[in-house]
């Protein structure tokens, strides 16, 4: 029996070396995860947002998806920053996301007037309320969403102190982007999968505009994107029927009178101004789609009929004024029983 106790005493002390190794390589792995997705020298005390620094904005950069357009990266960095020929000048950027990796960190901070770039992966509603992650974003200057799923992030993230905090980065002149699924969420009206189901397209929709198809409401809420609905990778996969039923259902459905779709293709990103007016970027265009009637037939289990959508198509280079939408340059189409007049694009 007493021949036991060294083994025991033995034991106790392997076990002690074990669990402090476990200790460090975690704290290592942590620290390396942190490094991996902050890039910053900076302490995160945010004073009361009286305190903070007034932006020169605020304004928007929505993406169309695919790869991104870096020089709308950089021109809404460069938009807040007020004074760029100052070099001291500078802002924190803050990628959202609900999954990946931190490939955006590199990018943006080699942009000019970057100060710090953190990447924070937030996939649940807990962590969308912590106090380190809505300080790290009221303290952002510019706050980009990454690429995803619309339905996901409104979940992990409708109100939460992370939307008030996005919202305060806005209210006090800041930056606020986004490509594809982050780019859809900005609008007043938001297509969100249907319970994070697979994305409906063209065909399917104008069969039945109420085929596993639902909307989020009341979530960002932007000035300048009043009475919209935001679809992207445009051109590349043929959403024009999409967002004209989109449209629809917002009339039909009494959430509006009419509705302004906002339709941005592949490697392309409309970047808005802090007085709403839009520039396309990029290598292809983007299409305005208005719907100011109501649906002559939009129905469940029922193909739409929809006369005379007004669409600009907008190519890069060229702007659109969002408060008041030019009365020249559109063309009509419709759709009957579910098939296109002629080619919309």
């Amino acid at each position: 029996m007493t021949k036991a106790f060294p083994d025991i005493a033995k034991f106790w002390k392997n076990l002690g070396t074990v669990l402090l190794r476990m200790g460090a390589s975690l704290i290592t792995r942590l620290t390396a995860y942190l490094k991996r997705h902050f890039i910053d020298n900076t302490v995160d005390v945010v004073p009361p947002l009286s305190h903070l620094p007034r932006l020169a904005g605020p304004v928007l950069n929505l993406g169309g998806g695919g790869p991104d357009v870096e020089k709308a990266i950089q021109w809404m960095i460069d938009q807040v920053r007020g004074d760029t020929s100052s070099s001291a000048n500078k802002v924190d950027v803050v990628v959202l996301r609900t999954y990946g990796s931190d490939d955006y960190n590199h990018l943006i901070y080699g942009m000019r007037g970057v100060n710090s770039v953190k990447t924070l992966i937030i996939s649940n509603r807990n962590d969308a309320n912590r106090e380190d992650i809505v300080t790290k974003v009221r303290k952002a200057g510019v706050v980009f969403f990454a690429g995803g799923d619309q339905c996901q992030y409104i979940r992990s993230w409708k109100n939460t102190r992370l939307e008030n905090a996005v919202r305060e980065v806005y209210t006090r002149g800041g930056a606020i982007g986004g490509t594809s699924a982050g780019a859809m969420i900005h609008s007043e009206y938001i297509y969100d999968s249907c319970a994070c189901e697979d994305s409906i397209e063209t065909r399917e929709i104008l069969e039945d505009p109420y085929r596993n198809i639902t909307f989020t409401y009341d979530f960002f809420q932007w000035g300048h994107l009043r009475g919209t609905i935001i679809d992207t990778h445009f051109d590349s996969r043929k959403r024009m029927g999409r967002i004209m039923a989109f449209i629809a259902r917002q009339i039909q459905d009494g959430k509006a009178n009419r509705v302004l779709g906002i339709a941005i293709s592949e490697e392309t990103s409309l970047v808005i101004d802090k007085y709403g007016l839009a520039k396309v970027m990029g290598r292809n265009a983007a299409y305005f789609v208005l719907g100011d009637h109501p649906p002559e037939i939009c129905k469940p289990r029922t193909p739409l009929t929809y006369h005379d959508y007004k669409i600009w198509r907008v190519p890069s280079g060229d702007t659109f004024d969002l408060r008041n939408p030019p009365n020249r340059g559109y063309y009509f189409r419709s759709v009957k029983r579910g098939r296109f007049n002629s080619d919309p694009y």
